[in-house]
C-alpha cells in the first residue's frame, strides 16, 4: 500500500472513531437530483431508485419563493405546503373584518377561492452542468476582483442565454462552494389561489414554547391551487397513502433546504459562533420585544404584526439552537477531527500547496468580513432600514441605475432572468400597514445610531448623522412613512417606467433616504464581494477538487435553497433515560390542551372541541424521521419507497438544529405531519369532504 493511500486509510479511520454514529449507519445527505444516492440506497435499503422515480418526484416538487417547499398533490394543480409557509399570503388576504389565520378559510367551490399577491412557486425543469464554462472564463483573471467580475458576466450570460432559448427561470447555482456550477431552469407559477388553511391555533398548536420541540401536535397544512392561463394545472402530481406507514420504514423527503455550513473551516464556524450568530441573535432579541409590545396594544395591532411576530421568534429559536450546537465541546471536536482528517490527508498528497493556501485565504477573508460586518449588515443588508416601503425604494434605485447598464454589469438581483420575480415582488398589491412599518422603523433607526455610536461599530457616523435629518428614530421613521407614497403600486410603477429621471427628480422621502445611502451600501458590498465572497468561493472551490480527488465525488453539497432528496426511516429517540414514540395521536392533542387547562397557545379553536366526539383519537398526528432537512424544507412532502406521499415536513426538533453545521442522528430528527390526520382533520372537523375526495383521488 502506497503512503499516500495508507495516510488516507488512518485519516478517515480516525474520523469514523470520532463521531458518535458510524458513517456508513447515518441518514445523512441532502442529496441533488442529479446525483442520487443510489449505491448507498441499494446496498442498505435494497431500494432502487430508478430515473423515472427521481423525475416524477422532481417535477412533482414545489419551491415556493417566499420560503418554503410544496408539492402537487392531485391533478388539478392542488399544492400542499405548510400553514406558516402560506401564513404570509393569509396575513395578505386578511382584513379587519376577515382574519383568516385567526378563522381559517376553505374554498368550497373553484369561484370561492381566493388569487394571493406576488406568490411565486416554481417547479425545477432541468439542470445542465456549466462548470467548465464558468472556470473557463476567470483563467484570465489577474486578481480576485477581476476574477469575481468575470465570474459574474459569465453566470449572467449563461442565465440570459437560457432564458432566451426556453423562457423558463435559468439560475447558475453555486455548489461546493464553487466546486460545481449548475443550470437549474425553472417553471414559474403566479397564479395562485388560496384553497384550504385551519385556523392558526390548530396549524400552531403549543406556539413558542413547542415551537422546535417534540412530542408535538400541529395541524401545520394548508393547500392552493395553481392555475396557467386561467386553468387549473395539469402537472405531475404525488399520489396519497398515509396508511401505508410504520415504524422503521424508509421514507423520502423532497424540498429546498436553504442554506447549511458543513463544509466551512472550524476558523469559519468559530466566527459564525462568535460574531455573526451573536449579533443576529441581538437584533432578533430587540425585534421580537418591540413586536411583543405593539401586537399587545389592541386586537388590530395584532392582526397587523403577529405573523411578523412569529417569524422573529422562529428565527431567534432556531438561531438559539444553532449557536448551541456551535457552543458545544463535543460538537467541535467533531469538526475538529474531520478537518484534521482531511488536512492529514491533504499534506500528503499533490493538493498540499494549494489547500494550505486555501486554508490562509478563507482567514484572510474572515479578518475583512469582521472589520465590515456591521456596516455590511446595516447598509447593504438593511438591517438600519427594517421596512417594506424602504425595501420598495431601494428596489426602485437600483432598478433605474441598473437596468441602464449592459445585462453582464449589472448586479445580479437585477439581471434579466431574474427581473419577472423582482418586478413581481415590487408591483405586488399586498397591503401594507403604516403602523407596523413605523414601529420597524424607528426600532432599526435606533439600531443604526447604537452601532454607530459604538467603538469600531458603524464607520461613518456622519452618514447616520444625515439619515436622521436632526430628529429621533422614533419621528424620522413616522415623518418618512407618512410622507412616501411608495404604498400606492402606480407610484411605483411610475418610478419604475421613468428610469433614473424620474428617480432623481422624485421628491419622496424613503426614495431620497434610499438614494442618499446607495453609494456607502454599495461600497460595503464591493468589499464585501471582491474581498470576502470571490476569495471563498476560490478557497472552498479548490478544497472541494482536492476532497473529490481523495475521497470521491460521491457526496453531497451544502444546501443552496435548491431542490434536494433526504434519506431516512420513521424512528424514535431516547431522551433523558425516556423513549421519545415515533408518532403522536388526537388523543394527545385533546390530553396536552387539558394539561394547561386550555390556555393560550395551548388552547383548541371551538370548532375542535365540538367536535372531538366526530374524530377517531387513535389517528397518527405528528410523527418523527431521521431524514436530513434544515429551514426552507418546510412543506417538503414525506414520500414512501413507492413515492406516495404519507406526510409533510413542517419543523424539526431542538436537537436537530445543529444540522446546520453538522448532522448527527443520535437525537436529531425531522418533524412531520401524518397523512391520516389531514384526512380526518378535512372531513371530520372542517367538512371539507371535496377537498379530502381530491387528495385520496375519489
Amino acid at each position: 500500500m502506497s503512503l499516500r493511500r495508507t495516510l488516507l486509510v488512518l485519516t478517515l479511520a480516525a474520523v469514523v472513531a470520532a463521531l458518535a454514529t458510524p458513517v456508513s449507519q447515518a441518514d445523512e445527505g441532502m442529496w441533488l437530483f442529479n446525483s442520487p444516492p443510489k449505491k448507498m440506497l441499494k446496498e442498505r435499503y435494497g431500494f432502487d431508485a430508478t430515473d423515472a422515480w427521481l423525475t416524477h418526484l422532481q417535477h412533482a416538487s414545489l419551491r415556493i419563493n417566499q420560503g418554503g417547499s410544496g408539492s402537487f398533490v392531485s391533478p388539478k394543480g392542488l399544492v400542499m405546503t405548510n400553514h406558516h409557509v402560506g401564513a404570509g399570503s393569509l396575513e395578505k388576504l386578511s382584513t379587519k373584518d376577515r382574519d383568516l389565520l385567526k378563522t381559517g378559510f376553505y374554498a368550497r367551490t373553484s369561484d370561492e377561492e381566493l388569487k394571493c399577491p406576488d406568490s411565486e412557486f416554481v417547479v425545477l425543469e432541468s439542470i445542465e452542468d456549466v462548470t467548465a464554462r464558468v472556470n473557463a472564463a476567470v483563467k484570465s483573471a489577474a486578481n480576485s476582483a477581476e476574477a469575481d467580475k468575470l465570474r459574474r458576466a459569465e453566470i449572467i450570460n449563461i442565465r440570459q442565454e437560457s432564458f432566451k432559448k426556453t423562457g423558463l427561470r435559468s439560475d447558475v447555482i453555486t455548489l461546493f462552494r464553487g466546486g460545481l456550477y449548475q443550470l437549474y431552469r425553472y417553471k414559474r407559477y403566479t397564479d395562485v389561489r388560496l384553497v384550504f388553511a385551519p385556523q392558526q391555533q390548530a396549524a400552531y398548536f403549543g406556539g413558542d414554547p413547542d415551537n422546535f420541540e417534540y412530542p408535538r401536535y400541529d395541524l401545520d397544512i394548508c393547500f392552493f391551487r395553481v392555475y396557467e392561463d386561467g386553468k387549473p394545472v395539469s402537472a405531475p402530481y404525488l399520489k396519497w397513502n398515509p396508511a401505508s406507514l410504520a415504524a422503521g420504514d424508509l421514507v423520502f423527503v423532497s424540498g429546498n433546504p436553504a442554506r447549511t455550513d458543513r463544509l466551512n473551516t472550524v476558523h469559519h464556524l468559530e466566527f459564525i459562533r462568535d460574531c455573526l450568530l451573536p449579533m443576529t441573535l441581538n437584533m432578533l432579541r430587540r425585534r421580537e420585544v418591540m413586536l411583543m409590545a405593539f401586537c399587545q396594544r389592541s386586537a388590530e395591532h395584532s392582526r397587523e404584526g403577529k405573523e411578523l411576530l412569529m417569524y422573529v421568534q422562529n428565527s431567534r429559536k432556531a438561531r438559539l439552537g444553532g449557536l448551541a450546537g456551535l457552543q458545544d465541546p463535543a460538537i467541535m471536536r467533531l469538526k475538529r477531527a474531520e478537518e484534521a482528517a482531511f488536512r492529514q490527508a491533504a499534506e500528503a498528497s499533490s493538493h498540499a500547496a494549494v489547500c494550505k493556501t486555501a486554508f490562509a485565504t478563507i482567514d484572510k477573508s474572515l479578518a475583512t468580513l469582521a472589520s465590515i460586518r456591521e456596516d455590511h449588515a446595516m447598509l447593504e443588508q438593511g438591517q438600519a432600514f427594517q421596512s417594506t416601503l424602504f425595501t420598495i425604494a431601494r428596489t426602485l434605485v437600483r432598478l433605474a441605475e441598473e437596468t441602464a447598464k449592459p445585462n453582464a454589469d449589472r448586479l445580479e438581483e437585477y439581471c434579466d432572468a431574474n427581473l419577472p420575480s423582482l418586478k413581481q415582488t415590487l408591483f405586488s398589491p399586498a397591503p401594507i400597514y403604516p403602523r407596523v412599518q413605523t414601529a420597524l422603523l424607528a426600532d432599526s433607526l435606533s439600531a443604526y445610531l447604537e452601532e454607530a455610536g459604538q467603538c469600531g461599530g458603524i464607520s461613518d457616523r456622519q452618514l447616520a448623522e444625515r439619515v436622521m435629518a436632526g430628529k429621533s428614530p422614533d419621528q424620522r421613521a413616522a415623518e418618512l412613512v407618512q410622507g412616501t407614497k411608495l404604498a400606492d403600486v402606480a407610484t411605483r410603477r411610475k418610478l419604475a417606467e421613468g428610469g433614473l429621471q424620474a428617480i432623481e427628480a422624485s421628491d419622496d422621502p424613503m426614495i431620497q433616504l434610499a438614494r442618499m445611502v446607495d453609494k456607502p451600501a454599495r461600497k460595503v458590498r464591493t468589499i464585501y464581494e471582491q474581498q470576502v465572497e470571490e476569495p471563498q468561493r476560490w478557497a472552498y472551490g479548490k478544497l472541494a477538487d482536492a476532497r473529490f480527488a481523495l475521497f470521491g465525488a460521491d457526496t453531497y453539497p451544502d444546501a443552496t435553497f435548491t431542490l434536494r432528496l433526504s434519506v431516512g426511516t420513521i424512528k424514535g429517540y431516547e431522551q433523558n433515560g425516556v423513549q421519545v414514540p415515533v408518532w403522536t395521536t388526537l388523543a394527545g392533542l385533546y390530553r396536552t390542551a387539558k394539561e394547561h387547562d386550555y390556555a393560550e397557545p395551548f388552547n383548541l379553536p371551538q370548532i375542535w372541541l365540538d367536535r372531538k366526539d366526530r374524530l377517531d383519537l387513535n389517528t397518527p398526528y405528528n410523527f418523527i424521521c431521521t431524514d436530513d432537512i434544515i429551514g426552507g424544507n418546510s412543506g417538503s412532502p414525506v414520500v414512501n419507497r413507492q413515492g406516495e406521499l404519507v406526510g409533510i415536513i413542517f419543523d424539526g426538533n431542538i436537537q436537530s438544529l445543529v444540522w446546520d453545521y453538522i448532522f448527527t442522528e443520535a437525537q436529531g430528527r425531522s418533524l412531520a405531519v401524518h397523512g391520516s390526520a389531514i384526512l380526518e382533520a378535512l372531513r371530520k372537523v372542517y367538512d371539507a369532504g371535496a377537498l379530502a375526495d381530491e387528495l385520496t383521488g375519489k
